[in-house]
Parts: structure tokens; C-alpha cells; sequence
């Protein structure tokens, strides 16, 4: 039988791909607490949990009329960003992929309502939440993409994730799965951005935007994901990140409703050009 030993929203913002110099210079001589971050997960976290698979929700993935899930044996290349080539550019990836428990998964995610395809085209474009993340916390695992369906409401995302959840439990892997991606996500104006650069949450859009995400990382401290669940309507009002379909795939095969988990945060909360970041992280029972 196979098992979910972690999970964790992560974020991809990126910054955490400029040189350390840069950050410091946009964070007022700091590093951004995003960085060190990643090195604990992969250092105090995936090294003592030595998953088979990481399961990554990418919610720069965007799809339409289906959910998809990357089914190829192996994905390489080179990365540039065509939203910020400057400074995400020729980035080298290498990601081993498992075609079967992601075909596995597709079909259990369409077999509770919605529709999901396993895609293993050569040439399907790789996103940056993939890349960015993977530079960081690769070691050997499969990597398997799971995409972001923009007309998907919270029980969409839900049924995906308990399909997701079942094919794994079917499976033979100990699967790590991470939602990538921030919390509340309104980016200041152009010409304002250059102003709210630094990490300090104070430059987060919205101070009632603010409010929303601690009172949800609150809930999440005490695993309480239920309530997080039954209020989404309410925090969509605060546009978190792809209407924040990659907590609900990731909670949802982790239980749902019922998942207890409690989170604990690898950085802090902080601000990228308007928008929170953070890391938190969810311990599985029995997953050592």
C-alpha cells in the first residue's frame, strides 16, 4: 500500500532564484526567510522521509476544460520564464517521473467527477513552480506536475485531490505532495512595485488580505483544515493563488475534512511585490 508522508504549501516566489546579492538588495540588506527555508525542508524533512514521489501542485499550470498530470518516464531541458525572463533564465531541470501512478491518478480523479488526463507530450512546456522548487529539494525522487484548472471552483479541486489520494494509497510509493503556491495574491501597480519589494509583510496589497491568511495559518497551526475548507468563499475574496486550488488538492488527499495535520512554518510569513509567501508544513502520522 503505498502512503502520504508529508505535505506542505511551499512557495515558489522568484526571488528565491535571484543571486544572494539581489535579495539582499530588494530585502534592505537581508536574506528573504523563503531560501533557508527550503534548504531545512530538504535537509530536516525529505532527507529523514527519503520519499519515493514528490507530487507537486503547480498552479502556473493553468488549464482549462481538464485537469492534467505529467505522465512522462523523465522531463529535461533548459527553464526560461517567459513572465520574468530576466532573471529566470537557461535554468537546467531533470525530473524523473512515474507514468503509471500518475495515469493511475488521472483516472481516479475522473472517476469522482473531474475529468483528468495524463499528459506525457515531449514537448509540454514545464512551469516555474516545478522548476524552482525542484532546483532546491530534488534529490532522486519521481516528479510528477499536477495542473491548475482556473475554472475549477473548492469542490472541484477537492474531488481531484481525493482521487489523487486514493490512486496513491493503491500505490507502491511513499509520495510527498507539495502546493506551490502563495496565499493571498494581488500584486501592487507597476509603478509601485519598485516601493514593496522587501519581505516585510507590512507590503503585503491588503491589510484585510493580511488578516485572512494569519487567521487561516492560525487554523492550520491547530490542523484544523476543515474550517479552512468551509470558508473558502469568504477568503476568495482576498484572490489568494489560483483561488487556492493547490492547498485544497493537497488537503483533500490527505483527508479533507477530516485531515488533522498540523502545520509548522519553515519561514516566515512575507511579502513578494504585494503578495504573502510562506512554507508550512504538515507531519504525517506514521510517516518515518
Amino acid at each position: 500500500m503505498g502512503q502520504i508522508v508529508g505535505a506542505g504549501i511551499v512557495a515558489h516566489a522568484p526571488t528565491i532564484m535571484m543571486p544572494e546579492q539581489d535579495r539582499y538588495e530588494l530585502n534592505e540588506g537581508k536574506e528573504i526567510s523563503l531560501v533557508p527555508g527550503l534548504r531545512r525542508l530538504r535537509e530536516e524533512v525529505l532527507d529523514e522521509l527519503k520519499p519515493d514521489t514528490i507530487v507537486i501542485f503547480d498552479t502556473h499550470w493553468h488549464t482549462i476544460v481538464e485537469f492534467c498530470v505529467t505522465s512522462h518516464a523523465r522531463r529535461a531541458g533548459l527553464y526560461t520564464s517567459d513572465e520574468l525572463p530576466r532573471g529566470m533564465k537557461q535554468i537546467p531541470y531533470d525530473l524523473k517521473g512515474n507514468p503509471q501512478l500518475a495515469a493511475a491518478m488521472a483516472e481516479k480523479a475522473t472517476e469522482n467527477g473531474v475529468r483528468t488526463t495524463p499528459i506525457d507530450d515531449p514537448w509540454l512546456p514545464i512551469h516555474y513552480p516545478t522548476v524552482n522548487l525542484s532546483t532546491y529539494l530534488q534529490d532522486d525522487e519521481e516528479w510528477i506536475s499536477v495542473s491548475h484548472a482556473y475554472t475549477g471552483e473548492p469542490e472541484t479541486f477537492l474531488k481531484v485531490g481525493e482521487g489523487i489520494g486514493q490512486a496513491i494509497a493503491q500505490s507502491d510509493r511513499r509520495v510527498v505532495l507539495i502546493a506551490s503556491g502563495s496565499m493571498s495574491h494581488r500584486f501592487w501597480p507597476f509603478l509601485q512595485i519598485p516601493l514593496h519589494e522587501a519581505s516585510d509583510p507590512v507590503h503585503i496589497t491588503r491589510p484585510e488580505a493580511r488578516e485572512a491568511d494569519l487567521e487561516r495559518l492560525g487554523w492550520l497551526a491547530e490542523g484544523d483544515h476543515a474550517r479552512v475548507i468551509d470558508t473558502m468563499d469568504d477568503y476568495l475574496r482576498h484572490l489568494p493563488e489560483a483561488r487556492f486550488g493547490h492547498y485544497l488538492m493537497m488537503a483533500a488527499a490527505c483527508g479533507g475534512r477530516d485531515w488533522k495535520a498540523r502545520g509548522r512554518l519553515f519561514s516566515d510569513y512575507e511579502n513578494a511585490t504585494g503578495t504573502s509567501q510562506v512554507h508550512v508544513w504538515f507531519d504525517m502520522p506514521g510517516s518515518g
